[in-house]
């Protein structure tokens, strides 16, 4: 109590405790439990027994012991809830439907028009608001799954989210054109759910940085940044492997002064050479002919295919230079491309330059390469970059971090959305928000706060 800790505290640290260690390291005996949290057999065996009462643990076979009685492994219970995860991406926005362990149960996805003259228009609130709504209950209905059984919505959007008491999380999204949207608010009143279902929105690049630490290629670093690339580009900075990292807008850090328009307005933007969009964009004005009519995806692939091209007699689509979702009746180029190589190659000067600003700001372990567009460009220029990285930076961090791509895949965004209310989950010690009860106050509190009020 002197360090304004109550008893109740104590029980949920401890609940926590239990359930993220059989959570990650899992089956668990309860002899293994003891030194895996620092907790003592009594506590460990009380916790235990609380938590299969409730069905959010549950038993996992046995393992033999030194000399006596096998000892029983414990799991956490895949069926004790679930949670949804949204990726509000740039072509489509994703919502899947997982369990505990994050075993995928449903999935949807709704496209957004990619074809209009303004882009923010595909972004239109209304229309993602609808498309939530929509998915939502799309991939409950899929599933069978009870809205009790929820533990909360996760949402991953471009931007900056802020959090009002009137209106929840509030979204800040210059280059889509939202300005202070309240889209908590506005699930709230759209979606189907009880009112006590949480929604946890952040932005994606956050999101993606969860994922990657809890079960990619984040795993045993102290810090890391996870950089997203897609239309445009974002950063999260995760100082602590099991809490949540922090959103920067790295893709708006000016790398040339009075250069480029970026799509947030201003000029010289990280955004404006690296990002997809950009990059598509400065290959056409460069002479580069991107396939009419294709998506971002499908151009950043041809542009990638057209600078590194297939070997000759190589079959098509399964040699260096393609990349996957490339036309497997097109025929393999002889000859690279002059113009798509010298705009990556600028691209990878760029690239590199941002990442040295990373490597001093935040001197990380690790930096991570995620995102749609992250995945093809990585696998092509990484050690170019990473090569820039390491003239740009100061030499002492720039010796001791490693620069890697992400291993979660595209579908990144929307794992990290769903830990979102997991991780709250866990915190809580396993009881859900509407559930907590409040804590008895010592006669003292009462007393002391009548005199205050006189």
């Amino acid at each position: 109590m002197r360090n304004g800790r109550t008893v109740r505290d104590l029980r949920r640290e401890n609940r926590t405790a239990v359930l993220q260690r059989l959570y990650f390291d899992g089956p668990l005996s309860r002899f293994s439990l003891g030194p895996a949290t620092g907790l003592s057999s009594g506590s460990v065996s009380n916790v235990v027994a609380e938590l299969v009462a409730e069905g959010l643990v549950e038993e996992a076979g046995s393992v033999d012991s030194a000399g006596g009685r096998p000892r029983t492994l414990l799991r956490v219970s895949p069926d004790s809830g679930c949670m949804i995860g949204v990726d509000v991406g740039e072509t489509r926005i994703r919502i899947e439907l997982f369990d505990l362990t994050l075993t995928e149960l449903a999935r949807t996805e709704r496209p957004l028009a990619v074809d209009s003259a303004d882009p923010h228009d595909r972004y239109e609130v209304g229309v993602v608001v609808d498309h939530l709504r929509e998915g939502i209950a799309e991939v409950m209905r899929t599933a069978g799954v009870p809205a009790e059984r929820l533990l909360g919505v996760g949402v991953g959007v471009p931007g900056i989210v802020a959090r009002t008491a009137e209106d929840g999380a509030v979204v800040h999204g210059q280059t889509i054109g939202w300005d202070a949207v309240p889209l908590e608010r506005l699930l709230r009143e759209s979606v189907e759910l009880p009112a006590s279902v949480p929604y946890w929105i952040d932005n994606g690049a956050k999101t993606l940085g969860q994922a990657e630490m809890w079960f990619g290629a984040g795993r045993g670093a102290r810090s890391a940044v996870v950089v997203l690339f897609g239309s445009g580009v974002g950063a999260c900075v995760v100082d602590d492997p099991m809490g949540p990292g922090r959103a920067i807008e790295w893709g708006h850090l000016t790398v040339r002064v009075r250069g480029r328009r970026c799509r947030c307005g201003a000029q010289g933007c990280l955004e404006a050479y690296a990002g997809a969009e950009a990059l598509l964009e400065r290959w056409r004005e460069a002479g580069g002919v991107p396939p009419a009519g294709a998506d971002e995806e499908t151009a950043l692939t041809a542009m990638l295919a057209a600078a590194y091209p297939a070997e000759p007699g190589t079959a098509p689509g399964t040699g260096p230079g393609t990349e996957p979702g490339a036309d497997p009746g097109t025929a393999p180029r002889t000859e690279p491309d002059a113009t798509a190589l010298a705009v990556l190659a600028e691209t990878a000067e760029y690239l590199g330059a941002g990442f040295a600003d990373l490597i001093n700001l935040f001197q990380p372990e690790r930096i991570l390469v995620g995102g749609w567009a992250g995945l093809q460009l990585g696998t092509r220029f990484l050690e170019t970059v990473s090569g820039y990285a390491k003239e740009y930076a100061l030499t002492y961090p720039a010796a001791r971090v490693a620069i890697g791509m992400g291993t979660l895949g595209p579908d990144a965004v929307t794992v990290g959305a769903a830990i979102l209310p997991l991780a709250d989950f866990f915190a809580r010690g396993g009881r859900r928000a509407e559930t907590e009860t409040v804590e008895e106050q010592p006669a003292w509190a009462s007393t002391v706060r009548d005199r205050e009020a006189h």
